[in-house]
């Protein structure tokens, strides 16, 4: 697993620490581990050109103190100041290392350090770091802690900022890394181990071997019942292949067994797709509802509900969730963000730039787990805590994507999942099943994707014991 912090979490580990180490220790430490990343990006550090934009937090000071180490090492260090002072220490290091000051970038460079704002920094970048930063296209960028210009526990960016090859961050991963569009600037995040002593985090990302702990395993004495039963009410007459693709992802995911509850069109594609599949009702220990649910959505709902066990609610069935709160019954929704900003009745743009904010506000209202798809999917529950999909891509981003989700959600569900779980890990098949998918840099279907998903779980299940 991998966990992220907010500021204030690690503001506090980060005192706490220093209070028992020497004066500058920390910042030798993350000096340390950034110099070494940075070496690394270089290849060949002896001659490098390596400009440093240093603004007057900490961040400036981890990179003038790397600067200086690359520069021991004898790369060609240059240092402009884009705050209103910069760190004394860090600075005589650098200089006595041979590093200079300078008052104007002078391209080409092979490598630019950014350490203009640190996690504590907020809105957009000052004009004179953007006019710097146009000068320096396409030089390699690593950004300190968190590329500058990009909130540390939300991802929103607010003005310009900086688009980050590699992010080196020290002590935990921050929510904004994690969530766009944040994400986006950060490039690849390298995390620097400092030391800090942090409590249980609120925001993590599943990496394979907890999917694969937290996967549902068939037992010897399992039965198609003891596997889960997976009930799907979704599709109508005008989307029939939404039925298809949502049966096809509880097919896929594992269930036992799934009851297919339809109109006729869709009853028929269904059947001649999936002969396995059960039509009409019957008792499931999960339902999917509401993927192409068109007119009949709202009445589905209220059958799935009646039966009291977990409901995924996608698509069509959302909007009829009215003031519905989950609690006795607990929902699984995923909701793109076209949808939830419907559901919170807020601007769809208010959602896409603060998804950590909508998501945990939706959770909390709605008493359910949320989903939020889009290019970071989030699942967030009730009490605040958020698991960031690592896998997603945007393959992902076809008519139909969602329909196979809402399916596999319900397959997790019935196979004993708890809504939380359920929905992290059907997000992180669902993204490997894309990325599978288009292999060789094929275009994805939806239907390509139900066909990779057999090796988005083969992938899991190649894990160690």
């Amino acid at each position: 697993m991998r966990h992220a912090h907010d500021v204030a979490t690690v503001r506090a580990a980060e005192r706490s620490l220093m209070a028992r180490l020497p004066e500058g220790a920390l910042m030798e430490r993350a000096a340390a581990g950034l110099a070494t990343i940075c070496a690394g990006v270089l290849g060949s550090v002896y001659g490098a050109r390596v400009l440093l934009l240093v603004g007057s937090g900490d961040n400036g000071g981890d990179a003038l103190y790397a600067g200086a180490r690359l520069a021991g090492r004898g790369a060609q260090v240059s240092v402009l100041a884009l705050g209103r002072s910069v760190h004394d220490g860090g600075r005589d290091a650098l200089l006595a290392a041979g590093g200079r000051v300078v008052g104007h970038p002078a391209p080409p460079y092979d490598l630019v350090v950014d350490g203009i704002t640190g996690i504590g920094g907020s809105g957009g970048l000052r004009d004179d770091a953007v006019a710097a930063l146009g000068h320096l296209d396409p030089a390699t960028t690593v950004a300190v802690d968190l590329p500058s210009g990009v909130d540390a526990d939300t991802g929103e960016v607010t003005g310009s900022a900086v688009r980050a090859d590699v992010t080196v961050t020290f002590g935990t991963l921050k929510p904004g890394l994690l969530i766009d569009p944040g994400a986006e600037h950060a490039g690849v995040v390298e995390l620097v181990d400092i030391g800090l002593e942090l409590p249980e985090a609120t925001v993590e990302a599943l990496q394979r071997d907890d999917v694969a702990r937290l996967l549902p395993r068939p037992a010897r004495e399992s039965d198609k019942y003891r596997r889960g039963v997976v009930g799907v009410a979704a599709g109508s007459d005008q989307y029939t292949g939404a039925a298809v693709l949502c049966a096809g992802g509880a097919v896929r995911g594992g269930a036992g067994m799934v009851r297919y509850v339809g109109s006729e069109g869709p009853t028929e594609e269904v059947r001649a797709r999936w002969p396995e599949v059960v039509v009409g009702p019957g008792r499931v220990q999960a339902w999917a509802v509401g993927s192409g649910g068109g007119g009949d959505a709202a009445a589905r709902l209220d059958d799935a509900l009646a039966d009291r066990v977990p409901v995924v609610v996608d698509a069509d069935a959302l909007a009829e969730l009215g003031g519905r709160r989950g609690g006795a019954t607990p929902y699984l929704l995923t909701p793109h963000a076209g949808e939830l900003a419907r559901l919170l009745d807020v601007d769809r743009g208010a959602v896409e730039a603060r998804r950590l904010e909508h998501a945990r506000r939706a959770a909390r209202e709605l008493d359910a787990v949320v989903l939020l798809k889009g290019s970071t999917t989030l699942v967030a529950d009730p009490v605040g805590r958020v698991r960031v999909n690592p896998t997603g891509s945007p393959e992902l981003a076809t008519a139909g994507s969602g329909d196979v989700l809402a399916g596999l959600c319900g397959a997790l569900l019935a196979g004993g999942l708890h809504p939380f779980d359920a929905g992290s890990v059907a997000a992180w098949l669902h993204g490997m099943a894309g990325r599978v998918a288009a292999d060789g840099g094929a275009s994805v279907s939806a239907g390509d994707l139900l066909d990779a998903l057999p090796e988005a779980f083969r992938r899991v299940g190649r894990l160690g014991p």
